[in-house]
């Protein structure tokens, strides 16, 4: 098979990856006491990626998710006081919000750090609930990085094999968890939280109480899946990675974003990447093989955006593809509920009264 899609080049190891340790957060004006840490944005879809930081006491009011968002609580916690969402976020909780999802409030109790993909722009409303003061959009995201010299992920697989510019040199601020032993965040194995309720509410999912899902045909790999869509075809997942990863394309996007160990990648460093560095793997990418560095679990949060292709060599048949497909079927056969991923009958949503009815905005 001839692969002109992903023709040979010199990888740097990183070209779709940042260590987000090294970068500053960025005040987001138009949610006081809100900084983020900028890190894809595309003009083609609009979808864009970030950490977030929300200082200890700030509530904001009145969001609105014009795209859907999936994140990850990785340091302190906040809760949403009502709606389908209430609930409180701790350490390792992963949840999901559906497109046009209108959050009323969201307080931050401590000091909060977390991971989102962001599928569409937020909207920010004014006091009374009914106009929108701003908007936050990819294209924000780019000028922001823009201006404090940080190099984006690059979107495409052509993006990745161009010379990248220069990265951030400023001063680093690194996340909370840095440093710490973050496996616990997403890992219940030692017994720690024994007896944990599993499920914070349909929306959001404790990762800490989940069981990992083991394949004996995959050796030292586990699996806890968190969200499959047979809409788009996404699965979201939590990753231990203790062995090898053979030869394999990713026929869709993925993103990575490592929470302990190390991880081994394409020419990269002997010692691997470590917690707190985030992968964006474009469609078409090919992996030779990927294996943790050390004797650390490696584990990871993962979104998968497409089928991954697995051979046993370039230009060899191929062995198996696995999509969303068999995602589900892993977790229907022990059982898991998975997070929902709309909201049933919700009115919290968008339209705040019948299209076309007095007084109703169009």
């Amino acid at each position: 098979m001839k692969t002109i899609h992903n023709p040979e080049f010199n990888p740097t190891g990183i070209e779709g990856g940042v260590d987000t340790n090294t970068l500053p957060w960025i005040r987001l004006l138009p949610a006081p006491g809100v900084s983020i840490k900028p890190l894809r944005a595309s003009s083609e879809s609009g979808m864009f990626s970030a950490i977030l930081q929300i200082k200890a006491g700030t509530t904001l009011h009145g969001l609105v998710h014009l795209g859907a968002m999936d994140m990850i609580i990785l340091s302190g916690s906040m809760n949403y006081s009502d709606g389908p969402l209430a609930s409180t976020l701790n350490p390792g909780t992963w949840g999901y919000m559906p497109a046009n999802a209108r959050i009323r409030s969201l307080t931050a109790t401590t000091d909060t750090e977390f991971f989102g993909n962001f599928h569409g722009p937020v909207a920010f409303l004014d006091a009374d609930g009914r106009q929108v003061r701003s908007v936050l959009t990819a294209l924000d995201l780019q000028a922001a990085a823009r201006e404090r010299g940080i190099a984006l992920i690059p979107n495409t697989l052509a993006q990745c094999m161009a010379p990248r510019p220069n990265g951030y040199c400023g001063p680093a601020e690194p996340l909370a968890m840095a440093g710490t032993a973050s496996k616990i965040l997403v890992d219940d194995s030692a017994g720690r939280r024994a007896n944990t309720v599993r499920e914070v509410n349909p929306h959001f999912i404790d990762t800490r109480a989940l069981p990992w899902i083991e394949n004996p045909a995959v050796p030292d790999m586990g699996l806890k899946i968190l969200r499959v869509s047979e809409e788009t075809g996404i699965t979201s997942l939590i990753v231990r990675h203790n062995g090898v990863a053979g030869p394999h394309y990713h026929l869709g996007a993925a993103d990575f974003l490592i929470l302990n160990g190390r991880i081994g990648y394409r020419a990269g460093p002997p010692e691997g990447y470590g917690p707190g560095v985030w992968f964006y793997e474009p469609a078409g990418a090919r992996h030779e093989a990927t294996q943790r560095v050390g004797v650390d679990d490696l584990i990871y949060t993962a979104n998968v955006y497409g089928p991954l292709q697995f051979d046993s060599g370039r230009g060899t048949p191929i062995l198996a593809v696995q999509s969303w497909m068999q995602y589900k079927e892993m977790a229907d056969s022990v059982g898991a509920r998975l997070v929902r991923n709309t909201f049933e009958g919700d009115a919290s949503l968008l339209a705040w009264a019948p299209l076309g009815s007095a007084g109703a905005p169009l």
